[in-house]
């Protein structure tokens, strides 16, 4: 099977290795296991390799480089229009050669891929789009055209639209769909926490403003003022990360809240494992892995009411929906440590909804991709 990637992700490369954003590239080599030959249509650059970067594993690949786009002000959509046509040529050239198309979604490359894909209804296809599928959310112009494409069944034929979440009334080739980070194997009765003091917060994610790490370390200074006894580590880097290290120590909060970087998946794991709960204010979210990780091992998500949260917390049952506002959230945070019974429970229900998505049933759920 020769399998065609479409995307916006930018690939860097040291000697054979072909590297990309760490998240994305685990998830392609879950399916690349399953095709003979890998086409991968993307930006390439020039950029360090880091440590959020890894490589493709695979024997066979081809890499068809395309220019990056971006239409954020007039002056970067002029140069875009300009190169266009070597973007539609290449996503072209390489859809002819697919057993099997795969678009990845929402991007300005994923709408290109959107609309060359209509010429080829009888090759098998799949399209993974990883932002929010809410139908009432407000999204750019290339994302709604995005979803638009994809949810038609006249203009998008033979392929499968992989979904965060389940949404009313959509189109047969919409597929609610999930991600995973852990294996079966990882899977272990969660500790039984208690709520009645040396609470553990954690945030997981990017120290950037759309995943509000600021919102997140207000709500704990507002709970250490109400006089818990909590403790707030988070891990992530971002460039966010040196104003809000100068409001922790402002706040005289560096005794209750720490930054510390990304750090090993081991101790990301481990620090899961006694949390009592993990805090993920975002503005925006595909399938936050954040909350499923931490679901996982029993740690309660507390998140707003975005994309898909509300179907992964059922409605409140797994884990507590809060308003982007400080003191609304600290409010109702307390007003569940005043019950931990209830937070023993809700713990229980989040690890046992988590644990449905490991690693070996993303895996399997792929097979099934393909061979349809």
């Amino acid at each position: 099977m020769s399998f065609v990637i479409i995307t916006h992700v930018k690939h860097k490369f040291q000697g054979q290795g072909i590297f990309a954003y760490a998240p994305y590239v685990r998830e392609m080599n879950i399916w690349l296991k399953h095709v003979d030959e890998v086409i991968i249509v993307a930006p390439k650059t020039s950029e360090a390799i880091s440590n959020i970067d890894i490589s493709y594993q695979h024997k066979n690949i081809k890499f068809v480089e395309i220019p990056a786009i971006q239409f954020t002000c007039l002056k970067h959509a002029f140069f875009a229009i300009f190169k266009l046509p070597k973007i539609v040529w290449a996503i072209f050239k390489a859809s002819k050669k697919a057993n099997h198309l795969h678009l990845r979604c929402p991007g300005n490359i994923g709408l290109f891929g959107c609309l060359v894909q209509m010429v080829f209804p009888k090759t098998p296809k799949t399209a993974k789009y990883a932002g929010n599928w809410d139908p009432k959310s407000p999204q750019p112009l290339s994302y709604r055209l995005q979803k638009k494409i994809l949810s038609s069944t006249l203009l998008t034929k033979n392929m499968q639209v992989l979904v965060y979440g389940k949404w009313p009334k959509q189109t047969k080739n919409i597929k609610s769909f999930f991600t995973a980070t852990f294996t079966e194997n990882e899977i272990e009765t969660p500790l039984i926490r208690q709520y009645t003091s040396d609470i553990k917060f954690v945030f997981l994610g990017s120290l950037v403003s759309g995943k509000r790490p600021l919102l997140a370390i207000k709500i704990v200074e507002l709970l250490i003022e109400k006089g818990f006894n909590v403790s707030f580590d988070l891990y992530g880097e971002g460039i966010l990360k040196e104003d809000l290290q100068l409001y922790i120590e402002t706040q005289g909060l560096s005794e209750h809240i720490k930054l510390l970087g990304n750090r090993d998946k081991n101790v990301v794991k481990q620090a899961l494992k006694e949390a009592h709960f993990l805090i993920l204010p975002s503005k925006s979210e595909g399938w936050p892995k954040a909350l499923a990780e931490a679901m996982f091992f029993g740690a309660i998500p507390i998140s707003t009411t975005i994309s898909c949260v509300p179907y992964m917390l059922a409605e409140g049952n797994r884990g507590i929906l809060i308003s982007p506002d400080e003191k609304s959230a600290a409010n109702k945070i307390e007003s569940f440590l005043s019950t931990p019974t209830e937070l023993q429970e809700m713990s229980k229900l989040a690890s046992k909804w988590s644990q449905n998505y490991t690693l070996n049933t993303f895996e399997a759920e792929i097979v099934k991709l393909l061979q349809a």
